[in-house]
């Protein structure tokens, strides 16, 4: 872990997440892979299905790898679906947060992420990088 990155473990996040109103969303979309476990998170406490979205954006040292996101699967929406909270684990720009919402043309859509712009952050204060605790950091191997 570098020293600019700030450690978050998960019991303050669970603590922030049980203190957050995030309403009553028919469905949780989750997008993949940061939003993986937040999204699983918060579908707990919604106590609603989840469903997983693959959007490309940005590379392995979080460059942008596209002009725009790129999405990679159209996840199934069960019928009769509603309203839907997209989770991600930190939004910088917005614009894959935006590209999930098109796949929901016509649904009420409320974004959430931990870090970051959108309609719910849990940490609104952290401006630093964050080390997630599912986020592994291993050394680099050296022959």
């Amino acid at each position: 872990m570098s020293p600019e990155m700030r450690k978050i473990d998960l019991v303050d996040i669970c603590c922030r997440l049980d203190a957050t109103d995030i309403g009553s969303p028919d469905l949780v979309l989750g997008i993949a892979e940061g939003g993986l476990v937040p999204a699983s998170l918060a579908a707990y406490k919604a106590k609603a299905p989840l469903r997983i979205i693959k959007i490309s954006f940005r590379g392995e040292k979080n460059d942008p790898k596209f002009n725009e996101p790129v999405v990679l699967n159209n996840p199934e929406i069960p019928a009769g679906i509603k309203s839907v909270l997209v989770v991600d684990d930190v939004s910088v720009t917005g614009k894959t947060l935006e590209a999930a919402g098109k796949v929901l043309a016509g649904l009420r859509v409320r974004t959430m992420v931990f870090k970051g712009n959108a309609d719910i952050v849990l940490f609104p204060e952290i401006k630093e990088c964050v080390e997630w605790p599912w986020k592994i950091y291993a050394p680099p191997i050296t022959p």
